[in-house]
C-alpha cells in the first residue's frame, strides 16, 4: 500500500476514534424543562369564518397554547414577551381549525407571494401534525404575513439542523406536495393574526387515535429567531417529529368523504428544431391525474398521459467530476409520500431515483403512456408503497415498463425495517432486456432522533449479467448539541445495476474509446462536526469546526479515490455567514478523461489541493450578496473558481437575481485550457398570490447553451392554473438557434 493510501486511511481512522471522545464531551440541551404539552381540542358548531379577524366567539371559550419555546438562535430560554404567539384551536366534522396571534412589530421579511417558495427565510407561523402520532411522517402547513401558503411532507428522518452536503438537499422534506386548504392573515402595527382551516379529507389519519402529534413553530425574521411551542434542541430543526407535543382530541374525527379529485389538462403550442432543420411544429396534448382515496391514510394517484411542461427548469452546473450530477426531482406525480420509494441506500447510491423513468440522460422527456401509484399508511406501523409506469417507444428508446414496490414497518420506537422489489423490463426487445432490484435495509434511530444506524443488503438481477451483482451498506451517526458525528461504508460488485436508481462511482467513462465501464467499488465516509454556541453573544450564534474523509476502493482493494477536508463555518445572528476550507485529495484516474473537451489526461495517479473561501450577507435586507473564491492544484494543472450572487427583493412584488461562477482550469500541453462560465439571471415578478411571472437565463460554456425560460402562471382557482411557457435555446460557441417552443397549458382540480 501506498505512503499516501496510509496517511489517508490512518486520518479517516482517527476521525472514527475522534467521534466516542467527543460524544463524552456532550451535554444535554440545558434549558428544557419536561412539560407535558397537551392540547385538548372539541368541536363547535358555530359558523367560522376564515377572515384573519378572529371575530367568532368560539375564539374566546377554546385554550391558548402560549409560552413559546426559542429553538434558534439558542434553545435555553423562552420567546421575548413581545414576540409571543398565542395559539388556539377547534374544529367541526369537516376542518381542523387553527388561529395564531403573532406579536411583534410590523417589520415582516416577506421573500415572494408565490406559494411553497422561500418562506423559511422570511416571517412566518407554521404547524406539524403527526396524525399516526408515531414520529415517522407528517404534514406541515405555514402561512406567513401576506398570506402566502406553504405546505409540505416531512418522512421524521430530517436529521441535525445543517447544511446538506452538496446536491443532496435537505433530507426528509418533500416540499412540493400539494393540497388544498383555507387561510387568511390581517396585519396590525403590534401584532399580526392567521387564521387556518385544514380539511380533515386532506390528512392521512386512523378514526381510532384519540392523540396525535401537533407542534406550532413561528419565525421572526427581524430577530433571526425561531419559536416553538414545544421545545425542540437547537440541533434539529422546529418540524422534527420527535418534540411534538400532543393533540387530545375530546371526540375522535371521523372518517370524512373521500377526497376524490380529478386534474385534467390540455396543452396546445408550437415548437421549431433548428439543428435538425425541420419546419415547425404544432404541439398539441390532453391528458388527466386522479387522486383516489382507498381509506383515510392511503391514496392511489393515477396519471395518463401526464405532462411536465410547467415544470421549473433544472438549473444547470458546471460539473468538474468524473461522474453524472444527481439534479432534484421536480414532477408532482412523483412526489408525495416519495421517501417510501427512494428513502433507500445513501445519497450518492440511491436503488431508486425517480428521474430515470422519463427523462432520458440529458433531462429529455420520454413520454410516459400511463402510470399508477400507492402510497400511505395500510396500518398504523407500515406504509407501502406500489407504482407501475409505462412509457413510449421514443427515438431510438424502447417502450419500457416500471414496477416499484416497497415498504416501511414501524419497530421499537423511531426504527424502520424496509425493503423494496423494483423491475425495468424493454417491450418490443428482440432479445431479454430487463433488470431488477431487491433490497431489505434496517435503520435504527433513538427516540430523541440524536442516534441512528443502519444496514442494508440488496441484489440485482440483470439480463447477461449474474455474479457479483451484490449491495451493501452500513452506518452510524449520532449527534447533540454540540457534536454531530456519521460515517458510513457501502459497496457493490461490478455486475450490480440499479437501472432505476443513481449509483455515483460505479460508471467511469473512457474518453479515449468513447466508452463506459463498469467496476466493483467500497466507499467509506466519514464527517465530524464540533459546534460552538457562544453565551451572551448578540453577534454570533455559532462556530462550527469540522472534517470529512473519503475512501474509494474497488473490490481488489486497489485505491480509487481519498479525499480528507478540514473547514470552518461562522454564522452571525444577521444571518451573514463565513465558510473556508481546505481539501486535499488523491485520485486514481482509472481511464483517460477530459474536461474541457482537449486531449484526454491520461490514467494515472493524481494528487491535488485546494483552499476555499465562502460569504454569505445579511439574507434579511432587501439587496443581499453570496460569493466565493477557490484555488488549488487540480489533476496535473490548477483550477480557480470565482462565484458570486446578488439579489434584490422589492417586497413582496419582485426578485431580481443574478449568479455567476468561473473556473479557470490550466492544464499542461497538450491538455489545454479553458475558462468554464454559468451564469444565470432570474426575474420573478408576483402581481398578486394568483398571478406570476417567472424568467430564468442560464449561459453555460461548458454545455455550449444559452436556455431562456420565461413562465407566466394563473391560479384561477386553488390549484388549478393556466400556464403560458416560452422556451428558448442557443449554441454558445458558433452562436445561433437550437431549438424553441411556445406552450399554453391549463389544468383545472374538480373534487368529488
Amino acid at each position: 500500500m501506498r505512503k499516501s493510501t496510509v496517511f489517508h486511511t490512518l486520518a479517516g481512522i482517527f476521525l472514527m476514534m475522534l467521534a466516542p471522545s467527543m460524544l463524552a464531551s456532550g451535554s444535554d440541551l440545558p434549558g428544557l424543562v419536561p412539560v407535558d404539552h397537551t392540547y385538548s381540542v372539541g368541536t363547535t358548531s358555530d359558523p367560522i369564518q376564515i377572515d384573519g379577524v378572529l371575530s367568532e366567539d368560539i375564539w374566546n371559550r377554546v385554550p391558548v397554547a402560549s409560552g413559546f419555546w426559542m429553538t434558534y438562535p439558542v434553545d435555553d430560554r423562552a420567546a421575548e414577551d413581545r414576540l409571543q404567539t398565542e395559539v388556539r384551536i377547534t374544529s367541526d366534522e369537516n376542518y381542523l381549525y387553527i388561529s395564531a396571534v403573532c406579536y411583534g412589530p410590523e417589520k415582516y421579511v416577506i421573500k415572494t407571494l408565490k406559494r411553497d417558495k422561500e418562506f423559511w427565510e422570511g416571517d412566518g407561523f407554521g404547524v406539524v401534525i403527526d396524525p399516526v402520532n408515531e414520529q415517522t411522517n407528517g404534514f406541515v402547513f405555514h402561512i406567513n404575513p401576506a398570506g402566502v401558503q406553504a405546505e409540505y411532507l416531512v418522512t421524521g428522518q430530517t436529521g441535525r439542523r445543517r447544511a446538506p452536503e452538496p446536491g443532496q438537499g435537505l433530507k426528509g422534506f418533500n416540499l412540493a406536495w400539494d393540497n388544498k386548504w383555507i387561510s387568511e392573515v390581517s396585519t396590525h402595527p403590534d401584532r399580526w393574526i392567521a387564521e387556518i382551516a385544514i380539511p380533515f379529507k386532506t390528512l392521512r389519519y386512523e378514526e381510532d387515535k384519540s392523540s396525535w402529534g401537533i407542534n406550532f413553530f413561528r419565525r421572526d425574521a427581524a430577530s433571526n429567531s425561531t419559536h416553538t411551542w414545544a421545545p425542540v434542541p437547537i440541533e434539529f430543526f422546529e418540524i422534527e417529529l420527535g418534540y411534538t407535543g400532543t393533540l387530545s382530541w375530546d371526540q375522535n374525527p371521523k372518517k370524512t368523504t373521500s377526497n376524490f379529485a380529478i386534474i385534467p389538462y390540455a396543452k396546445g403550442g408550437v415548437s421549431k428544431d433548428y439543428e435538425a432543420g425541420t419546419d415547425p411544429e404544432p404541439i398539441y396534448q390532453v391528458g388527466v391525474d386522479a387522486k383516489v382515496p382507498i381509506t383515510s391514510s392511503l391514496n392511489l394517484d393515477l396519471t395518463i398521459n401526464p405532462d411536465f411542461s410547467q415544470v421549473e427548469v433544472d438549473e444547470q452546473v458546471i460539473n468538474l467530476t468524473l461522474f453524472d450530477v444527481q439534479l432534484p426531482e421536480k414532477r408532482l406525480f412523483f412526489l408525495e409520500n416519495s421517501d417510501v420509494f427512494d428513502d433507500f441506500g445513501i445519497p450518492p447510491m440511491r436503488p431508486f431515483f425517480s428521474r430515470k423513468i422519463g427523462l432520458d440522460e440529458d433531462s429529455n422527456p420520454i413520454p410516459i403512456l400511463y402510470g399508477a401509484r400507492l402510497s400511505g399508511n395500510a396500518t398504523e406501523n407500515l406504509r407501502i408503497g406500489v407504482m407501475n409506469l409505462q412509457t413510449r417507444e421514443s427515438e431510438g428508446f424502447l417502450p419500457q415498463n416500471y414496477t416499484l414496490a416497497s415498504f416501511q414497518q414501524q419497530v421499537l420506537e423511531r426504527s424502520v425495517i424496509k425493503g423494496y422489489f423494483q423491475n425495468r423490463d424493454a417491450l418490443q426487445s428482440e432479445n431479454p432486456d430487463y433488470n431488477r432490484n431487491a433490497g431489505l435495509e434496517f435503520q435504527y434511530r433513538s427516540a430523541d432522533g440524536r442516534f441512528q444506524s443502519f444496514a442494508g443488503y440488496a441484489r440485482s438481477f440483470t439480463s447477461g449479467l449474474e455474479d457479483k451483482s451484490y449491495s451493501y451498506l452500513t452506518g452510524i451517526g449520532y449527534d447533540n448539541r454540540n457534536i454531530s458525528v456519521y460515517s458510513n461504508f457501502s459497496g457493490m460488485g461490478k455486475n450490480y445495476r440499479a437501472d432505476m436508481g443513481f449509483i455515483r462511482g460505479q460508471e467511469y467513462y473512457d474518453a479515449e474509446r468513447d466508452t463506459s465501464i463498469f467496476i466493483g467499488m467500497n466507499h467509506w465516509f466519514t464527517r465530524a462536526a464540533y459546534t460552538i454556541y457562544p453565551e451572551n453573544n448578540n453577534r454570533i450564534i455559532s462556530h462550527e469546526f469540522n472534517g470529512r474523509y473519503i475512501y474509494d476502493i474497488d473490490t481488489s482493494f486497489s485505491m480509487l479515490n481519498s479525499e480528507i477536508e478540514g473547514g470552518y463555518t461562522l454564522e452571525f445572528a444577521s444571518t451573514a455567514q463565513l465558510k473556508v476550507s481546505y481539501n486535499h485529495t488523491l485520485v486514481n484516474l482509472l481511464y483517460p478523461f477530459t474536461f474541457i473537451g482537449e486531449e484526454p489526461l491520461p490514467a494515472g495517479n493524481y494528487r491535488y489541493n485546494q483552499a476555499e473561501i465562502g460569504i454569505q450577507s445579511d439574507q434579511r435586507r432587501l439587496f443581499s450578496l453570496t460569493g466565493g473564491f477557490a484555488y488549488g492544484t487540480f489533476y496535473n494543472g490548477t483550477r480557480m473558481q470565482y462565484t458570486f450572487g446578488i439579489k434584490y427583493r422589492a417586497q413582496p412584488w419582485g426578485n431580481f437575481s443574478i449568479n455567476f461562477e468561473q473556473n479557470d482550469l490550466e492544464f499542461p500541453e497538450p491538455y489545454g485550457s479553458d475558462n468554464l462560465f454559468l451564469i444565470n439571471p432570474r426575474i420573478e415578478i408576483n402581481f398578486s398570490r394568483k398571478l406570476f411571472w417567472t424568467t430564468f437565463l442560464q449561459y453555460n460554456t461548458q454545455e455550449d447553451n444559452f436556455n431562456i425560460n420565461s413562465r407566466i402562471q394563473w391560479r384561477f382557482k386553488p390549484m388549478s392554473d393556466l400556464y403560458i411557457v416560452y422556451t428558448d435555446n442557443y449554441a454558445v460557441e458558433f452562436w445561433g438557434p437550437k431549438h424553441r417552443a411556445l406552450v399554453v397549458k391549463l389544468n383545472y382540480w374538480f373534487n368529488f
